[in-house]
Formats: structure tokens, C-alpha cells, sequence
């Protein structure tokens, strides 16, 4: 086994055995044991990105309390393919502090660690930083400079890595459960399996970036006719809402009973019945609304049109698979604060609290909703009266939302 490479001359674009321990947060004494126990795959005496990648994934599995016998088990079974996926997605090695950064891009040190913090890369503004790091900011300083606010760029910031973030995390579990898995299983060899993955990975990047250009631009574009038509309509209504706020219809829905179906058909169906339920929620939503987020088996929506989100609600009953628990809705329609790809504030509450009071296959309305709903074909309401909602000193008056024809 060949002894761990030593400091090459600074220039050299591998690094160190230093750094690559200080990476892992260990000591090269421990890295020097770990490599003589045979647990850096592929570690030939030079410090590729993937051997790199190998120690930091030990490291943590050791903060965790797995002994060596258990990691290398690991490795051995094929648990552990990471390292060459490393070459493909490793970028250029830290070089410039934080400060060489500010002064590059024109950034203040303050801003450049917020910015990194937004994205969710906060822990890079305490080490060196790369020549991507450095391009990154130059790029976010001319986007300033043409005349984006700070203010709003950092909430783009915070969108942007909270979204990538979810992206990157299924690619790898989708990835994992459908590709990896299943060659251990076969038996396949630990390294074999890393070289199986990576030339996946290399075969997969290439069209990751133009399908996320795709679906963004589309998206963009519909957007954008979105916020023109809410402009028009609210300089028709004689209004305007405040800054940061939007006037737009929510609605929060989820499955009745879905606690007991987890006991009475286990977590696996109850699962499959809120997958079902999403995805008809999905499939069904007027055009000019969208799921904020999901949160178990409720799901949050949101749309400017009070009326075609009260049309969809009263049917998605009927969408909902047979044998599944009914959904419940609560609707509310107000000003609601725009931040950070969410929506907060007192209306948003809400209609949270009206759907816990909707029973199962209920559609349950404020009068806001009501009052700019009332007329529409195709759907009616019914006073229940006014109730009292947790959080909210005044009562509410609900209403019950239903298909006129039924």
C-alpha cells in the first residue's frame, strides 16, 4: 500500500494529505490508519477528489459510532460507492479567503457570507474559497449592479438553495433506491459499483442543467403573465396592497383521518393514499395556481382567481382514488406576505385553522371567499355561522362550499 502522498509544491492542483484531513476534520495520523486498513478505495499514494471523498464519508460515519470493522464491511458490500462520482462534480481546489473574494468582486465580506448562508453554503465562508466561489460573486455583484436589490436578490438566494437543495437530494435517493440498491443486491463489488455510478453520472449531468433551463424559462414566462394580470386587476379594484404583500386565494387541504389509516393500513399504504392524493391535487389545479408546499398529507395552494380555486376544491373529491380517505379544505382569500418563495401573515393562518375545522369531504369558506365568489356558476354556500378560530380573538364566519347541481 502506498504511504500518503506528503505536501507537493503549492501550485500542485492535488491536494494535500493536510488538507484532505482538515476537510474531514481528522488527523493525517488517522487518515494514514484508514488508508493502511484498506478503507480509501482507489487510493493510489495521490489525492484524487473521490479518495477525498472516501475520508470525509468515513469521518462521518466514525462521528456517528460506526467502528471500523462496520465501515469497512460497508465498503466492502458496496454501501459506500461515492468516490468517483467526486471527479465528475469536484471543482477547482480553495484558494482565496474570504477577503480576496470582497475585494475581487466588490462585495462586502459581511454580504458575500450572507449570500452563502442564503444558499446554504454558509459553512464555505469559513474556509478558502474557489475559483467558482470567486466567478460566483462576480457574477452576483454585476446582478446588483444592474439594479437588483440586495434585499430581493438574498431572498432569490434563499429560493434558489432551498429548491436546488431538494433537487440535489432527490437525484441522489431516487438514484440510490432505483440504481444503487439494486447492484448491491447482485453482489457487485464496492468499486465496481462506484465506476457503475459514476459512468451513470457522467451519461446524466450533461442534460441536467438544459432541463432545468427548460422547465424554469417556461415557468418564468407564465409567471410573468401572472403578475401582469394581477397588476391590471388590482389597479382595476381602485387597491393596491402594501409593499411585499399579494392579494391571492389560499386554500389548505389534507386527508381526514389519515392518523388512523396509518394504523389501520400501515405507514406503506397510508403513504401511497397521500402520494395519490398529491398527485391529484396536482393534476387538477386551475392553471393559475400552485402548491406552495406539502407537509405530510396537507398540502398548501395558493392562486389569484377566488373563484376557479373554489370550483377546484368542490370537485376534488370526486378526483381523489376510490377506498382513500375524503380530503377537507379550508379556503380563505386576502393580502398575504410574499417572502422568500412563501406566503405568511395573519390570512395564511387563516385558512390553516379553517380547515381544521372542515370534516372529512367538506369544503369550508371565509366570507372573503364568498363575497368574491358569490354568482359563479357551479358552486354554492351555505352559512354555518360564525366560530371561534385558535389564534384569533374575533369569530369567523364559514360557510360550506358545494356543487350546485348535487
Amino acid at each position: 500500500m502506498a504511504e500518503p502522498a506528503e505536501d507537493p509544491a503549492p501550485d500542485h492542483a492535488e491536494p494535500t494529505l493536510a488538507q484532505v484531513a482538515a476537510g474531514a476534520g481528522v488527523s493525517t495520523a488517522t487518515v494514514r490508519r484508514w488508508i493502511a486498513r484498506g478503507l480509501v478505495p482507489g487510493y493510489d499514494g495521490h489525492w484524487t477528489p473521490a479518495a477525498a471523498a472516501y475520508v470525509r464519508v468515513i469521518a462521518r460515519l466514525r462521528a456517528r459510532g460506526h467502528t471500523l470493522e462496520q465501515i469497512k464491511r460497508a465498503s466492502d458490500n458496496g454501501q459506500l460507492a461515492v468516490g468517483p462520482i467526486e471527479n465528475l462534480l469536484s471543482g477547482s481546489e480553495p484558494r482565496y479567503t474570504l477577503r480576496e473574494v470582497s475585494r475581487e468582486s466588490g462585495l462586502e465580506e459581511a454580504l458575500i457570507e450572507r449570500i452563502l448562508a442564503a444558499m446554504g453554503l454558509g459553512a464555505a465562508s469559513a474556509a478558502l474559497l474557489s475559483e467558482e466561489d470567486m466567478q460566483m460573486m462576480k457574477y452576483v455583484a454585476a446582478m446588483l449592479e444592474a439594479g437588483l436589490p440586495s434585499v430581493a436578490f438574498l431572498q432569490l438566494a434563499r429560493v434558489y438553495g432551498q429548491s436546488i437543495a431538494q433537487i440535489a437530494e432527490a437525484e441522489v435517493r431516487l438514484i440510490h433506491l432505483y440504481v444503487h440498491e439494486p447492484l448491491m443486491r447482485e453482489g457487485m463489488p464496492n468499486v465496481e459499483i462506484a465506476e457503475e455510478m459514476e459512468g451513470l453520472a457522467r451519461e446524466l449531468i450533461p442534460f441536467v442543467v438544459p432541463l432545468l433551463r427548460y422547465v424554469h424559462d417556461r415557468l418564468l414566462g407564465y409567471f410573468v403573465e401572472q403578475d401582469v394580470i394581477g397588476h391590471m386587476e388590482t389597479d382595476l379594484a381602485e387597491s393596491s396592497s402594501e409593499e411585499g404583500r399579494v392579494r391571492v386565494a389560499i386554500v389548505f387541504a389534507d386527508l381526514a383521518g389519515y392518523a388512523r389509516l396509518t394504523v389501520e393500513r400501515g405507514d406503506e399504504e397510508a403513504l401511497a393514499a397521500v402520494e395519490r392524493f398529491v398527485e391529484a391535487v396536482e393534476q387538477t389545479l386551475p392553471a393559475d395556481a400552485r402548491v406552495i408546499k406539502t407537509l405530510g398529507d396537507e398540502v398548501m395552494v395558493v392562486g389569484p382567481d377566488a373563484a376557479a380555486l373554489a370550483r377546484w376544491a368542490v370537485a376534488l373529491g370526486s378526483a381523489t382514488a376510490q377506498g382513500d380517505p375524503p380530503p377537507r379544505i379550508g379556503m380563505h382569500y386576502g393580502d398575504a406576505l410574499y417572502r422568500d418563495g412563501d406566503y405568511y401573515g395573519r390570512e395564511i393562518n387563516q385558512a390553516a385553522r379553517v380547515v381544521a375545522r372542515a370534516g372529512g369531504g367538506e369544503v369550508l369558506v371565509t366570507r372573503p371567499v364568498v363575497e368574491v365568489v358569490a354568482g359563479v356558476d357551479g358552486v354554492k354556500f351555505d352559512r354555518i355561522g360564525e366560530v371561534g378560530l385558535k389564534g384569533f380573538s374575533e369569530p369567523t364566519e364559514l360557510f360550506i362550499a358545494s356543487d350546485r347541481t348535487g
